[in-house]
This record gives structure tokens, sequence and C-alpha cells, in this order.
């Protein structure tokens, strides 16, 4: 019978236990513990490397040649070890030879050996070291061992640092590594300017003993922490600020659940079992969510990740005593606060009067503390590699999240720069929020309509802000990316009526779910899920009409939610006819049923697609007659035109949306669109650019749905622009396009006096 993975682990830590206590050096120390783990594990090889002076040397073993003893050095990325250190990950082989980082040294002896496995030494994150086995005979070390191996790695990682055996480097540290300007750059996030001290979120929790002297102790301190982090949690969700009924309150409903995940306590139990400490078991669960997360490539599976780690840290400081978070600590002056990562609940814990930005080593756009900060209206830069390196506490930061960027230790000169960006950028809003009233007229005397696009409850506010004409694109997947669960209808409804009411008689058009492919749901998970390219896959209206008992529910609650008022629906990635003619008849079902039933109805439904797959543009002949409305989707249509992934770092600067293919491709749409009386808006980041939106003006578009932040830029824009003169100038350089369109276009702008900025 296999031996389970806590008793293996048991078995050499309490073996271990009595060496870590002996006063010998640590050398010795390190010598006793590769020859009980090579017992324990019957492994022929067990040896130790260690971080020193920026590379991994060989600093005990059983097994390989005495000699290469602190002669075997490995640069980080350099052989199997370094690969382990550098991606902090683990590695199991059959054959060591066979694998493509595989580096033979000599000296060690290790030719006759074929088996292979390490597991990253980890101190506060980062490898300072990597603990490997080898085997004469080929094959896979079992899990349990594997297992046993990365527990006895976390109390090697004590050992090493009790006895400073490992740079000073190899652990994260509170200063950065230069004191000089610095301008670091991210992702946007939430955008804004924000001035302020760096605070960081989390103080370091050393973990002082990892071995455990009574198991069942170490098991009630865990209750009980279980049990007042989930009280923290409860309190915490009872008073959010930013009032009652937002999706953000989905999102810690979703936390919440976490928090009472049995899985994750039966996971941190059974490390206890293995002989760890509690504040040790919780962080060798952690380290093992860490790793799967870097294994993750769907973006809300690994959000819903770093929720869990979230709480790791919570209860890590609870059950160590350490409470002092930056927040529970209080903020002493206006802050800019640095994280790995956040999680909404932390967030919600600052005081909102002090706390002016965030930056984070990791975040997406879709985080769940992306949301939050939203709602709070807290700048967010994301992506920021190092930082924790870079700025140190207590730094004077400037954040600049429009730029995509943050200045550390700033001169007198830059600060001037970004107090004069910073002043230009509040008067640009003052000048845009007095054009709020101000219908979108160009010179000439054409009305444009401009519209917002939406995916949260609280976005709807936009509308009064900006004086958008309504709202162009609902994203409903919203509700469906930030729930635990599938929404159930009612609560669909209410997302919607809630909207309708808070638009008043303003429209909104509600784009139906488009899910699937890059943004799948855990609670929907199929073959969709390791596609290769997600974008192009099997998403959207595809997934729906597959699904229709998905899409059957979502038009009950949009066409309950509409009773009494005019419903707009659009359908996204509409690739030919038939596919907007089966979701339009499953609409008109939805419709007869509700009916039949003596429910109210809306006054009127108006149907309409989303233009995203090219192949929709050679059948508008036979689309047209059969619409009310065609919205134009810039972003995929973009990728799709030029068959470029957007999501491909190497390739989002290479194609430009004012090239001509583009532009002559939209132009192909305006002309029969605008013959079958069928109204035309492009929805996009494009439309949101005063540039790029002056560039669709030229080709006929009359309407935008684009940011609310971007309503004030391309109002000013429409004010100042003669839209006859742009049409026929855009005429000719269609017909014979310049070498650069983009400078064409900025020239003629500036030449004709046209507010860009």
């Amino acid at each position: 019978m296999q031996v389970s993975a806590a008793a293996s682990a048991r078995e050499i830590l309490v073996r271990l236990h009595d060496v870590m206590a002996a006063r010998t050096s640590a050398q010795a120390k390190l010598n006793s513990v590769v020859q009980i783990i090579g017992e324990s594990l019957n492994s022929e090889v067990c040896s130790v490397y260690l971080l020193r002076e920026g590379v991994l040397e060989l600093f005990a073993t059983r097994g390989l040649d005495q000699a290469a003893v602190h002669v075997t050095k490995l640069a980080l990325g350099e052989g199997l070890v370094g690969t382990i250190a550098e991606d902090v990950e683990t590695l199991n082989l059959d054959e060591a030879a066979a694998h493509p980082d595989f580096a033979y040294r000599p000296e060690t002896g290790e030719d006759r050996f074929h088996s292979f496995a390490g597991v990253p030494i980890i101190r506060r994150e980062r490898a300072v070291g990597v603990l490997c086995v080898q085997h004469a005979d080929p094959h896979r070390y079992a899990d349990v061992e594997i297992e046993a191996l990365q527990t006895v790695a976390m109390v090697l990682s004590e050992l090493i640092a009790n006895a400073d055996l490992i740079d000073a480097t190899g652990a994260s540290t509170t200063r950065p590594q230069s004191t000089a300007a610095m301008r670091i750059p991210g992702l946007k996030l939430v955008e804004g300017m924000a001035r302020g001290i760096a605070v960081f979120h989390q103080p370091r929790i050393t973990i002082e003993h990892t071995v455990a002297e009574d198991v069942e102790a170490e098991r009630h301190r865990v209750y009980g922490a279980f049990d007042k982090m989930r009280e923290q949690i409860e309190r915490m969700s009872a008073q959010a600020e930013f009032g009652v009924g937002g999706e953000h309150e989905e999102v810690l409903e979703t936390y919440k659940m976490f928090a009472y995940d049995e899985g994750w306590s039966r996971r941190i139990n059974e490390a206890i079992d293995s002989g760890l400490t509690a504040e040790a078991a919780i962080e060798r669960v952690q380290q093992r969510t860490r790793m799967r997360m870097r294994q993750i490539d769907d973006p809300l599976l690994a959000e819903r990740m770093h929720d869990l780690e979230d709480l790791s840290n919570r209860l890590l400081r609870i059950v160590s005593g350490q409470m002092g978070t930056a927040a529970q600590m209080g903020l002493r002056a206006d802050t800019i606060l640095i994280a790995r990562n956040l999680g909404p609940a932390e967030l919600l814990e600052y005081d909102r009067r002090r706390l002016k930005g965030v930056i984070l080593e990791e975040g997406s756009l879709t985080a769940h503390v992306t949301i939050v900060a939203r709602a709070m209206g807290v700048p967010v830069l994301g992506r920021v590699k190092d930082v924790r390196r870079l700025i140190g506490e207590g730094d004077f930061l400037l954040l600049d999240v429009t730029a995509a960027n943050v200045f550390a230790r700033p001169t007198s000169a830059i600060e001037e720069a970004f107090d004069g960006k910073l002043l230009l950028s509040q008067k640009r809003r003052a000048s845009f929020a007095a054009l709020r009233d101000m219908p979108p007229v160009t010179r000439d005397g054409t009305r444009m309509t401009l519209m917002v696009n939406a995916g949260l409850r609280d976005d709807v506010a936009a509308l009064d802000l900006t004086g958008a004409d309504g709202i162009g694109l609902f994203r409903t997947e919203f509700q469906f990316l930030v729930s635990a669960t599938l929404p159930q209808r009612e609560r669909q409804q209410r997302l919607y009526r809630d909207v309708l009411e808070a638009a008043g008689e303003r429209p909104v058009i509600f784009r139906t779910v488009d899910i699937g492919g890059d943004k799948a749901l855990p609670y929907l998970r199929d073959e969709t899920s390791d596609e290769e390219n997600p974008a192009m896959g099997w998403r959207a209206l595809r997934l729906a009409l597959e699904r229709d008992g998905l899409m059957k529910a979502q038009a009950r609650a949009l066409i309950e939610a509409a009773a009494g008022r005019t419903l707009n629906v659009m359908f996204p990635m509409v690739s030919e006819p038939w596919e907007f003619e089966e979701a339009h008849a499953l609409f008109e079902a939805q419709r007869a049923w509700i009916a039949s039933r003596n429910r109210k109805l809306p006054t009127q439904i108006r149907y309409g697609a989303m233009l995203e797959v090219p192949a929709l543009a050679e059948m508008l002949d036979i689309l047209l007659p059969k619409l009310d409305f065609l919205s134009i989707g810039t972003n995929d249509l973009t990728q799709f035109l030029f068959a470029a992934d957007r999501a491909n770092p190497k390739l989002a600067e290479r194609y430009d949306w004012l090239s001509p293919s583009i532009l002559r491709f939209i132009a192909r749409v305006v002309g029969p669109t605008r013959a079958a009386g069928v109204d035309l808006a492009v929805c996009g980041e494009m439309g949101g650019r005063p540039l790029e939106a002056m560039a669709l003006i030229g080709l006929g578009i009359e309407r935008l749905s684009i940011t609310p932040a971007a309503v004030g830029p391309v109002k000013a824009m429409i004010h100042s622009l003669d839209r006859a003169r742009l049409i026929a100038a855009m005429t000719d350089w269609l017909t014979t396009p310049p070498r650069d369109m983009r400078a064409t276009l900025a020239s003629w702008a500036a030449d004709h006096h046209v507010d860009l900025a």
C-alpha cells in the first residue's frame, strides 16, 4: 500500500527536526539533510544547490562526487537546476538528459543517473536554492515523493536563511536597488493620475518555525484563524462603501465562497499532518497555488487563484499574529499602494481619503480588484515588473496611468512636468465637462450620436457625467465573468432592469453574452478551454446557439426587464445571416412564451448585429433587410482582417487602425447600410481616439459608441470639424492612399484647426 504524502513528509521532518536542533555547523546540517532525504526516498542521489553571488552552487550531496561540492555552479536558467530556480517550478523526469535544458557537468559524476526530480527552495516568493534527487533507473518519482520534497524544501529555507547561507538578493527587500529617479512602465488598468508616498500593502511575514511540535495544537490554531478570517470577510462585505447592488458585490460573494472552501482548508490540514506548523502549512499550500497560477492561461481562472492567494495572506497574518497590513495600521499621508497583487476585500479596507493610487506587480483588466478600484475611483497601474525591488517604502511617486507609467523618486524637473500635465488634464476635464450639455454637432451642422460602452451597473452613471446619448454597447457577459456560478435569470433580469431605469429615456443596446474562447467560465468548462486560438473559436453567438438554454434564459431576462420600454438587442460575432436568423427566432419564441402568460412586454424589440467577422460584409444584401441596426466592432474586426492576435504584444503596434485597408473596409459597409436605412455605429477603442474618430466621420459614420472617458475629447473634436470637407478629402485618400495615412490625417487636422488634444 502506497504511503501518503503527509506520512512520507512527516517521517523525513521528524528526523530533520533533530538535525536542525543540533549544535553543528550549517554545512554539517546540510550534509545530514541530504543523507536523510536520500535514505527516506530510497534515492541514490540527493543534492542541495544554494543561490550565492547570483549563481547556484552545489552545497551538499549524497551520491555525486564530493569533490564537486562548492565547485559545480550553475547560472539561473542554466541546466535543470537553473531552470527550476528561474521558473520557480518543479521538474520530474524519467530521463534527465532528454530534457532540452539538461547541462552535463562531468565533475559531478552524474552520467550514470537517469531519473531526476527537483523542487525550488523558496524564501519570500523567490527561489534561493534547489533540492533535487536522482536515480540510476529511468522512472518518474511518485507524487507523494514530490510533495515530500516540496515540504522538506520549506524546512530547508528556514535552515539556510538562519545560517546566512544565501545572498541577501535571494530574498526580496524593502529597499530599491537604486535611489535615482526612475520611470517604470506598466499596464493601464484604471486610468488616472496621482501623487503620493509608496506604501507596501503587506509587510513581510517571516515564518520563524516550520516543523511542528504538536500537530493537534497547530490544527486548532488554523481552525481559530479560519473563524476570524470569515468574520472579517462577512463584516467587510456588509460595510462596502460604494453602495449595494453593483457587480463588485458579486465579486465579494465569489471571494466569500473561497473563504468557506472546504478543499482549501483540507489541503492546509494535510500539510499540518505532514509535520508543518500552521504558518508553514498555509505557506506550503500558497506556494503550490502560485505554481499553478503560472501554468494557467485562462485569465478568469488565474484571477480566481489570485483571490485565493489574497485570502491565504490574510489567514497567514491572523495565525502568526502579524495583523498589520498597511490598511490596518492606517495611512498617514497621500499614498500610492504597492503590492504583488491585491484582493478586492483588501482594497476595501483602505481609507479612501488617503489612498490615491495602486501599483501591482501583476493584475489584469478583468481582475476583481480592477472592478472594485474602478468603482472607488482609484487609478491602478498593473504588470509593473519587479516593482517591489525598484520602489522602496516611503519613496515619493508620481503615478500616471494615462501614460502607463510611474515615476519613482522624481527630479524636480519631472515633478514640474507631471504637475503641468496634471493641471492641463484637470483643465481639459473641466472644458469637457462644460461640453456635457452641448450636442455633438460639427461646424457644418451635422448632429453626431455619441454613446458609451458599459458592462457594470455603475457605468450607467457615465451618461449624466458625460452627456452621452445612450449606451451603445452593454457587455452582458461581465455579470457572468464576475460570478462564481451561472447567474440565474432573476439576477440577470434585475441587472438589466436597473440599467434601463438608470438610463431613463436614453437607449441601451444590450449585447448578448460574448463568452467562450478567451473568456472561458469555470462553471461552463468544455472543449473550448484548450483552443489554440480562442478569439476565433467557439465563443459568442456560436456558443450561445449551441447552448441555447443559456441564451433562452438571457432572452427572457431581457424581455421581462424591458417591459413597457424599447429593448435593443445585439448579437455578437455574427458570421453568416442564418446565425442572426436563429438568434432572432429564439428571442421571438421567448417573447411569444411571455405573451402567452399575459405578462407585460417591451413596446418594441429592435434587433441588431455586430460586424466583427469580415465574411459578414459579403452578405450584407441578405442580412440588412432583417436588421434594425448594425455595429462595427473594430477590436475584433482589426485582428481578423490582419490575421493578427491583438493579445500578442509583438503584434499590438504592428497594424494601424488608420491603415487604408481598414478604412476601405469600413467605407464598403457604410454605403449599403445607409442605402438600406439601417442605423450604423462603430463600437470599440478606434472610435474613442479623436484622430481615429475623425477618420470614421470622414467615412460617413455618424454614430460612435466609446469609453466614457473618450466622450469629452471626441465631442471637442466634432465641434471643431468641417465634416463635408473631410469627407471630400477622405474620398481622394481612399482612391489613392498616401504612404502614411495617419500622418496625412493629422496634418489635415492641424491645417483645418481640428481639436485633437
